[in-house]
């Protein structure tokens, strides 16, 4: 069901009846982005899903610029905000053959920057007369597309997917879109090209190549080592970037009662900024 973030046609590949997944990551400058997302197979009908993205961005001090005749420091004080974000949406996959698949999302997006003075006026240093406030806070609907392809040699699978296809929303004088992204990629299990006992071993590599919006053409890579199914060692790559270059993962799953249990985690050096790490709990059943 993750794969609702990624390429929303990698449901289509569910594996289960259903599928949960839970996960946290905690961003630079104490940003933290929770998500959870659900699958649910129909067989022939296709794979439906809910997933659902929060982003706290921690409190900020608010402040509002002064004379300096009122204040030394040309400003003052006014609390704190609290911005956060939020995204809730719906998805579809379905295998149009044993080859190919498809997927989208339809989901709501909302962000919220707090209030904010209008025309405030000051009589003192320790008292403000605000002539009014303002909420800071748009929302948009936004849309996800994504193709997976079985190439038919060996496991060799080819994707694709436009992720935050949006219209222009509007803060104060200023619009933009979010940050739409078009990425492309290649996937194998390098196993299949010797001699090994299936499903003893797994060696995928990914590879993807993508455009953002806000940002120069970035390559992807991913190498992960599964041994009997069970533990996953994980490395990844992208370049360029202004701080961050390589990731480390862990991953355990097992069945238990019938019901498939997974937990991963992942850890990116970040440069300046300190560390990224994530964790995610997947059931499937």
């Amino acid at each position: 069901s993750a794969s609702m973030f990624y390429n929303p046609a990698g449901m289509a590949r569910l594996g289960s009846l259903m599928d949960i997944s839970l996960g946290q990551t905690q961003w630079i400058a104490d940003i933290n982005h929770k998500a959870v997302s659900f699958a649910l197979s129909l067989e022939d009908i296709g794979t439906f899903g809910l997933a659902a993205q929060y982003v706290d961005y921690g409190e900020i001090e608010a402040t509002v610029r002064v004379d300096n005749t009122i204040n030394s420091k040309g400003y003052l004080d006014v609390g704190t905000i609290k911005p956060w974000a939020l995204a809730f949406g719906i998805g579809y996959a379905r295998s149009l053959s044993d080859k190919f698949s498809v997927g989208g999302n339809v989901k709501f997006v909302k962000q919220d920057l707090g209030e904010s003075f209008v025309g405030s006026s000051y009589a003192s240093t320790n008292s403000k007369i605000p002539d009014s406030t303002q909420t800071n806070a748009q929302s948009v609907t936004a849309f996800d597309f994504g193709v997976l392809y079985r190439t038919g040699f060996k496991s060799l699978t080819f994707g694709m997917t436009i992720r935050n296809f949006s219209k222009e929303v509007t803060y104060q004088k200023e619009s933009f879109q979010l940050p739409l992204t078009f990425k492309i990629g290649l996937s194998m299990n390098m196993m299949d090209l010797v001699d090994v006992e299936p499903g003893s071993q797994d060696l995928l590599l990914s590879i993807d190549a993508e455009h953002p919006r806000d940002y120069p053409e970035q390559l992807r890579i991913g190498v992960e080592y599964v041994f009997s199914r069970t533990v996953a060692f994980r490395l990844g790559y992208v370049g360029p970037t202004d701080e961050r270059s390589i990731s480390y993962g862990i991953g355990f799953q097992q069945a238990w009662f019938g019901t498939q249990l997974g937990v991963d985690y992942s850890y990116t050096p970040f440069g300046i900024f300190g560390r990224v790490q994530t964790i995610s709990v997947r059931f499937g059943m």
